[in-house]
């Protein structure tokens, strides 16, 4: 009897032990651990597929597909396929949230093709530094003093200077005008989250962005030769001031990405090609970055990382990256970055011509292959290139047309 006693004993602690080894308290602490983490207080877009208005993690791994990187923090993030337009993965990619710098991705995406030629040259006024927010990033303009629209873009891009945006802005037609112009132009990309308030992407009431958002002006941006290089510029001469008498002299300014310059505890990201980071106190860190690998081109936006490592936004990029090239054709997309509201017109259009002309069903389903080829999502694809990506815009619709190399400036990156 004290046998069976001592047996049964035996066995009902066993099942306690694991019991409490696989009890709900471990669920129930890692609840504790995800409310902490701050949520989406109100509905959020479906621009892009219902999956992305979704609250939380939207991932659909297949056979064979990497786990996403252990201790994501940021608040919102997205990986996407740059050619195809699929978003592989996401979390809260359509919460309104401060961009930070990230915002002069739209910026330059609006201004950049109406101030040409880049040799063209301005002096710049005193009521043109006027009106930049306190603690801006600056990259050093100096009033009564000329610079190339080129110098300035090197300083928007590469020190985030809002000092540069500003007289950019005026150049442009004023900060009013510029400001209008970035919302209709958002408008037009479909990034329906955002709100332009300042053209800098200083913090502002009211002006949010999302990182679904970003991630379609960083696309958008990487369809223009000139931006592509100056957003996988590392480093670049910048005008100084001009002393009485002297020949004016040149300083270096560097890229403040660090996926393109390193850092202590950040190394140089292999196959990036831009394109912008941006910091407040408001938005925390924010980063939009594309990269390439073995001919697959991937974009990434991360909006503030809660962690307290140094350089969380950058690490975390980078993890997901390296898990987007990873899991790329063993995920089933969640969603997709759409097009722009010109390029659908386009397609539509084409679509109706072809169909006008068809003589019966066969002949119209050829018409519509041939205007929206396979794998392009009916109007986008991208050109690879060595390092990062390159496409070309024609007539709203982009199209697969030849491989451009990078310009020089933009090999000008760390040695790996």
């Amino acid at each position: 009897m004290p046998a069976l006693k001592k047996t049964v004993m035996t066995v009902l602690s066993a099942a306690l032990l694991s019991v409490c080894v696989v009890s709900p308290a471990g669920a129930a602490d890692k609840d504790k651990t995800d409310d902490k983490q701050p949520k989406p207080t109100g509905p959020m877009s479906t621009v892009g597929g219902e999956r992305l208005g979704e609250v939380g993690t939207q991932v659909s791994l297949g056979p064979g597909a990497p786990v996403l990187p252990k201790d994501l923090s940021a608040r919102s993030w997205i990986v996407a396929d740059a050619e195809s337009g699929d978003v592989l993965a996401a979390h809260n990619a359509h919460w309104r949230l401060p961009p930070a710098s990230t915002l002069k991705m739209l910026f330059a995406d609006t201004v950049l093709p109406a101030l040409q030629p880049k040799s063209l040259t301005h002096l710049v006024t005193e009521d043109e530094l006027s009106g930049i927010g306190e603690g801006s990033s600056l990259v050093g303009v100096k009033e009564d003093h000329l610079y190339t629209v080129h110098d300035l873009w090197l300083g928007v891009f590469l020190r985030s200077g809002n000092d540069a945006v500003h007289v950019l802005s005026e150049m442009y037609g004023g900060v009013p005008a510029t400001v209008a112009a970035m919302q209709r132009h958002a408008e037009e990309l479909q990034a329906l989250d955002t709100r332009v308030v300042s053209p800098d992407g200083y913090d502002a009431p009211e002006q949010v962005s999302s990182a679904y958002d970003l991630t379609l002006f960083a696309r958008s941006g990487m369809q223009k030769a000139d931006f592509r290089e100056y957003a996988a510029t590392a480093t670049a001469e910048f005008p100084g001031e001009q002393k009485k008498g002297k020949k004016r002299k040149s300083f270096e300014i560097q890229n403040t990405n660090r996926l393109i310059t390193g850092d202590i505890g950040v190394e140089p990201y292999k196959g990036i090609a831009g394109v912008k980071n941006g910091y407040t106190t408001h938005a925390g860190n924010t980063f939009t970055g594309i990269a390439e690998r073995d001919g697959k081109v991937l974009l990434v936006t991360v909006m503030n990382p809660s962690s307290d490592e140094s350089h969380a936004v950058y690490t975390e990029a980078a993890g997901l990256l390296d898990w987007g090239f990873s899991a790329s054709g063993k995920v089933t997309p969640v969603g997709e970055l759409v097009p722009p509201k010109s390029a659908v017109a386009a397609k539509g259009s084409e679509a109706a011509t072809g169909a006008g002309k068809a003589e019966g069903k066969e002949h119209a389903a050829a018409a519509a292959t041939t205007a929206a080829p396979a794998g392009s999502g009916g109007v986008w694809t991208a050109l690879s290139v060595t390092g990062g990506l390159l496409a070309v815009l024609a007539a709203g619709v982009f199209l697969v047309n030849r491989r451009w190399p990078l310009p020089d400036l933009a090999r000008r990156l760390p040695r790996r």
